[in-house]
């Protein structure tokens, strides 16, 4: 099977199957798509033709070399047309039926030397290549889309794949300048098998009304950087789609995790399916469409006026780095902050890495000296909680300890006057429980700021049971003052970010445990295939494995799921002091500064 795979078939030519075209086309590959829908014919050459010009208006490609890929790309109806090559890829239906009927109708028309691909990310490889007459050259191709702009690409072997077909497909990967990671066969390979798990997550959540669909997806891009939110991402896949991948998913992994989430089936049984059919989670323009219209659903704009309670100070508790940020964005604000430490050394020094980070926006033109002089100039460093008498809004950013927390909250319910709101920032613990520590746990509520609080836009608000409305009012209020993005969640373990986040990190750590894909594989394909800023082990390493493991506990603790448990190979890094970059060591090793 040693050949230069110069001519290649596309079997299908849906969006997927003539990026693929495009793909290999451009990279000088003789190509020939084949459907059995003309109108799909017509339509991948129209695409050919549209992304070609647009790319040489961009200057990325020549005239030339465009009228150069057009030639190399040709048509057909039949599978006859694969006759002459080399390597076929398979882009059909997510359907067994469909897919092995393709690879035993290929099996009498190309050479015993072709290799055959399925682009499948949800069915069993093994179970396709075994009815093929040479399974050995069977393997799975999973581009991602679109495409043209997506680096990776998933090679998948199965049991009776030949090592030397997996290189050769390795070798045009890279070649078509994409990052090729090799997988065994399972369902979702790396980068589904870790981003439908999330996504399902998030279908479940929105389902039981713990937060609204446009709170969910900006604060999965908020507060994690990714380019889409979940409930949008399913719509782009298609909520059909997506649930017949967890449906394999679940069937190989009995995970309850893995299992659809019940809207899933019934926006599918409705043909809502997402953008393709013009409506799913949101609703479209038109089928097809890109671009989001108002639907019963959409909330109506917010009118804070007059409903909260009246901020004019506040005050931050804490001496970290959290309790600095979320100081010097209600300073930068125009509030007046006082900063309470417990130690007036403590709060002096939490004042000066305030300026420090007022000197570096200066220094990058962000700020002028003059606001920066301002900024400072409101801040008041404390070495008591009892500089708090006269705060309107009390937020405490101290250590995600249960009883220090309580701690604290009963101290200012004793310091700080009535009617003054109470937050408190943690990430992970019951809210309910701090606010209880006081005798008006109808004043307090969850303000969870993401690090770094002056970079990061999203605010979690959490309301529990007892938290009074005009509260929830004033702190939506404060958020929109300090130009931060307020997604309203319930008293629950993760709120929104973390319930979601969480697991998907963990999943990741067990794909290792098996054996399945690497620490670096795993992060790559999270990078190039999903679009995350950073891979799960290098956040994981950022977060500190402690933290992670101390979240996870909660999120097992809350929801008794088997699925939720924390990795062993976690509990195991943390019991040996391996706790990311502050220690030099977790999933990797770093240089000690």
């Amino acid at each position: 099977m040693d050949t230069p795979l110069s001519t290649i078939a596309v079997v299908g030519l849906g969006t997927m199957g003539t990026g693929i075209a495009e793909v290999l086309a451009l990279a000088g590959r003789e190509v020939i798509g084949i459907d059995v829908s003309e109108a799909a014919a017509l339509g991948a050459v129209a695409s050919l033709e549209a992304s070609t010009a647009r790319a040489v208006g961009r200057g990325r490609i020549t005239e030339q070399d465009r009228a150069a890929a057009l030639a190399r790309f040709r048509t057909g109806d039949s599978l006859r047309a694969a006759a002459d090559a080399e390597l076929v890829i398979e882009v059909v239906p997510e359907s067994y039926e469909i897919k092995q009927q393709v690879f035993r109708d290929l099996d009498a028309v190309v050479s015993p030397t072709a290799i055959l691909a399925t682009g499948t990310n949800a069915l069993s490889v093994t179970r396709l290549a075994a009815e093929s007459q040479h399974p050995e050259r069977v393997l799975g191709l999973h581009f991602f889309n679109p495409a043209p702009a997506m680096k990776l690409v998933e090679v998948v072997s199965s049991v009776l794949t030949a090592p030397p077909a997996v290189e050769a497909v390795t070798k045009l990967a890279r070649e078509l300048g994409k990052e090729p990671v090799a997988v065994g066969d399972r369902p979702g390979f790396v980068a589904d098998g870790l981003l439908f798990g999330y996504l399902n997550q998030a279908a479940a959540m929105y389902e039981a009304n713990y937060a609204s669909r446009e709170d969910i997806d900006a604060a999965m891009k908020l507060g994690c950087g990714l380019p889409m939110g979940p409930l949008a991402l399913l719509d782009l896949i298609g909520i059909d789609t997506a649930r017949t991948v967890l449906e394999a998913m679940y069937s190989a992994s009995h995970d309850r995790l893995h299992a659809p989430a019940p809207v899933l089936g019934q926006l599918s049984s409705a043909g809502l399916t997402g953008r393709k059919a013009g409506r799913g989670f949101y609703t479209y323009d038109a089928p097809g469409g890109q671009a989001v219209v108002p639907d019963a659903l959409t909330p109506a704009a917010e009118s804070t006026a007059g409903a909260g309670r009246e901020v004019a100070s506040v005050g931050v508790a804490g001496s970290g780095t959290m309790a600095s940020g979320i100081a010097e964005v209600f300073a930068k604000a125009g509030y007046g902050v006082v900063l309470a430490a417990r130690t007036q050394e403590k709060a002096d020094v939490a004042k000066g890495r305030i300026a420090k980070s007022l000197e570096r926006s200066v220094s990058k033109g962000r700020l002028t000296a003059e606001a920066r002089d301002e900024t400072l100039a409101r801040i008041t460093a404390a070495g008591s909680l009892e500089a708090f008498a006269e705060v309107d809004l009390a937020v405490e950013a101290v250590a995600e300890d249960l009883e220090i927390k309580q701690q604290l909250f009963a101290a200012l319910d004793k310091v700080c006057r009535p009617g003054a709101v109470l937050a408190t920032t943690t990430s992970s613990l019951p809210v309910v429980a701090i606010a209880r520590a006081t005798g008006r746990p109808e004043d307090v509520i969850g303000m969870h700021f993401f690090n770094p609080a002056p970079a990061m836009k999203l605010v979690e608000v959490v309301r529990t049971v007892l938290t009074a409305d005009d509260v929830h009012a004033t702190v939506r209020a404060v958020c929109a003052k300090i130009r931060k993005h307020p997604v309203d969640c319930g008293d629950r373990a993760g709120f929104i970010v973390n319930a979601l986040l969480f697991p998907y990190l963990n999943n990741a750590i067990k794909m290792v445990e098996e054996h399945y894909a690497s620490l670096d594989d795993i992060d790559a394909a999270m990078k190039l295939g999903g679009g995350y800023p950073m891979g799960p082990f290098e956040l994981l390493d950022v977060v500190g494995l402690d933290v992670s493991l101390a979240i996870e506990k909660v999120l097992h603790q809350e929801f008794r799921d088997p699925g939720l448990a924390p990795a062993p190979l976690l509990e195991h890094l943390v019991a040996a002091g391996c706790l990311g970059r502050k220690t030099g060591r977790g999933f990797r090793e770093y240089a000690r500064r």
